[in-house]
């Protein structure tokens, strides 16, 4: 009984960090973590100052937010020596956005999400804000997951395509499992995704799966803008620059 306790308190806290990580800078007032979590008030709040206590989690005490705290960062700086693809695929987000002027973004699975790790900006004044450091989103939604999930092996991406329920109620019925498939295969024949204004209306976005040295879909190179500046024509330009910057990255991590 006491390692099932345990187990649900450790898996209870790390909810409480992604929830939190999920909010970004600006960070998520109590009750918005309750909601998220779908713990009780007292539970959380117990969690909330044990974490702020180990320097994990950081209050705002004049907006009353909870923010990361700086011993995660600490901890992130170290696990970075074993994940360091960023500072790999710095140059071509450099090269993306200033052949293209679009923001170009590196993504990376985890688990069923992706997760932003770094940003370049391009050179057109308008830009999307759908992405940015640290936004998550399950995979199959946004361009990224579209095309991580697109070279998962078939089991596995069609387990995840199945499972729409919190996915199409949360980002609409382009998203469920019908919608979904088409777009994992229109992927997998271009050899890049397409967002065409999926999450936001106008907001345009490619992506490119990036694989690891056992060929898996870990990361993705992404693209995104208004809608003007992806149509087809353009389009495929910037597909075929994305997909060979991808392939370099690949080459480079294996």
């Amino acid at each position: 009984m006491a390692d099932v306790q345990g187990t649900q308190v450790v898996g209870r806290v790390a909810l409480l960090l992604r929830i939190v990580a999920k909010a970004g800078g600006t960070g998520l007032s109590l009750p918005g973590i309750v909601r998220a979590s779908a713990l009780t008030r007292p539970t959380v709040h117990r969690l909330l100052k044990a974490l702020a206590a180990e320097g994990l989690l950081d209050l705002d005490e004049p907006t009353g937010r909870w923010h990361l705290g700086p011993e995660l960062y600490v901890m992130g700086t170290v696990a970075g020596g074993r994940f360091a693809v960023e500072h790999v695929a710095r140059p071509a987000l450099r090269r993306l956005a200033e052949a293209t002027g679009e923001s170009a973004f590196l993504s990376i699975r985890r688990g069923n999400e992706t997760v932003c790790l770094a940003r370049e900006e391009g050179s057109f004044p308008v830009r999307s804000f759908v992405l940015y450091e640290g936004k998550r989103f399950p995979l199959g939604v946004a361009s990224a997951g579209i095309a991580i999930l697109a070279f998962l092996p078939e089991e596995e991406s069609e387990a995840i395509i199945a499972d729409d329920g919190e996915r199409s109620a949360e980002y609409g019925p382009a998203h469920a499992s019908g919608p979904l498939r088409d777009k994992v295969a229109e992927t997998r024949e271009l050899g890049y995704s397409v967002n065409p204004g999926l999450i936001v209306e106008g907001s345009y976005g490619l992506g490119a799966a990036v694989f690891d040295p056992a060929g898996r879909p870990a990361w993705a190179l992404s693209l995104t803008g208004i809608e003007p500046r992806f149509r087809p024509g353009r389009r495929e330009e910037l597909g075929e620059l994305l997909m060979a910057e991808a392939h370099r990255l690949s080459t480079a991590i294996a």
